[in-house]
């Protein structure tokens, strides 16, 4: 009988790097897969994956080299010596707005060797994983569209053309394009290059759009939908805290201060630390959900102990929610926040105060909540109204 093969690679998954474990369904190896501390499946990336810094590939190979074929090529190569495919990680594949208008053009071994050192450069400035994976997304998308040229030989005429015949042809957003500006600019910013001027990068005038927002009446009773006691409070401490999805399934026991009635954001978005203010409802539900679940190492544990819960089953649980609450809106767990910091603007919350509760570096991004606050506007009385 022929052995299965199974197939581990390096890939970025939640902030972190992972070795994948793809292989056809065979329930042996799937059975022997389990013995594996740490062990989880992914929609994302439709495959079985395990945390790389628990577990080395040695033990993976250890475990199923009696039962199956498997290689680990791609695990040890550099990336850039890989070429039976265009990427063999995923934050080197499309991005994936641009998924459906593919660029076929493969990167050059010279075009992995730099891409390699960007990265390398990213991870020593220490940007976070999810930045990283998307600076590289964007810039191999770039750099496969001139495929032909050298790295040295591209310049900003080059950028202009992949704005006007790829990112405006295939009607892709100025926020996709921005990402791409950005990782260019950094790129030739670091690497000697004679063509490109980084300073004379232009970017995509942003549209202006406003936030959305839940009434005080919607938000009540999208809370009050969840009868399991764990989807209730962690879509509870969303609003009431203005968190945002990365930020809940982050928390851990240590984070609730109960006595000084604070919540404690750890390295968050910008890698800033901050602190938020905890009501005595939120504590009550709080302090219910602990004494029925205990959680271990994460405050919203997953289906195993110490794991951290799915993202992808709370935005289930949101839209499970917003159903029974007969909410006709596309809603968001991030309109919880916009939500929350709304409805602190219109009780007379001073915007600074808002902007530090919120982490926003920016007073300016914390000011767009003053366009959809209805505290004034529901003041201004219509000329109409005189006729």
């Amino acid at each position: 009988m022929l052995k299965p093969k199974v197939l581990l690679s390096k890939g970025i998954h939640k902030e972190c790097e992972i070795i994948k474990i793809e292989f056809e369904k065979n329930s042996l190896v799937l059975e022997r897969l389990r013995q594996m501390r740490g062990l989880r499946w992914s929609k994302t990336l439709a495959c079985w994956y395990v945390p790389l810094n628990n577990c080395p590939h040695g033990a993976l190979y250890n475990l199923l080299k009696d039962i199956a074929l498997v290689s680990f090529s791609k695990v040890n190569k550099p990336f850039y010596e890989n070429r039976e495919t265009l990427a063999p990680l995923k934050n080197y594949e499309q991005p994936k707005e641009a998924d459906c208008k593919e660029v076929t053009h493969k990167l050059t071994p010279e075009h992995y060797l730099k891409l390699e050192n960007f990265k390398m450069w990213l991870q020593s400035k220490r940007y976070s994983a999810n930045t990283i994976a998307t600076y590289i997304q964007a810039l191999s998308l770039f750099l496969r569209y001139f495929s032909e040229k050298t790295v040295e030989a591209i310049d900003n005429t080059d950028l202009i053309s992949f704005n006007n015949n790829y990112i405006l042809q295939h009607k892709l957003s100025s926020s996709f394009q921005n990402q791409v500006v950005n990782a260019v600019k950094l790129f030739f910013s670091i690497v000697e290059n004679k063509k490109i001027q980084p300073q004379l990068i232009h970017r995509p005038k942003r549209a202006k759009v406003l936030p959305n927002v839940l009434s005080k009446e919607e938000v009540k009773a999208l809370l009050a939908a969840p009868l399991n006691i764990k989807h209730k409070t962690m879509l509870s401490l969303i609003y009431a805290c203005g968190l945002r999805c990365g930020e809940l399934i982050r928390l851990t026991p240590a984070s609730v201060d109960a006595n000084r009635h604070l919540l404690i954001i750890k390295q968050s978005k910008g890698r800033k630390d901050r602190i938020i203010p905890l009501s005595d409802k939120i504590l009550m539900l709080l302090r219910n959900y602990y004494q029925i679940y205990k959680p271990k190492t994460y405050l919203f544990e997953g289906q195993k102990v110490g794991e951290m819960y799915d993202e992808r089953s709370l935005q289930q649980v949101l839209k499970n929610s917003v159903f029974k609450a007969k909410i006709q809106k596309p809603v968001t767990l991030h309109w919880l926040r916009h939500s929350y910091a709304t409805h602190l603007l219109e009780n007379g919350t001073d915007l600074r105060y808002i902007q530090e509760i919120l982490g926003h570096s920016s007073s300016r991004t914390t000011e767009i909540y003053t366009h959809v606050s209805n505290k004034s506007i529901q003041k201004i009385v219509s000329p109409f109204d005189y006729l």
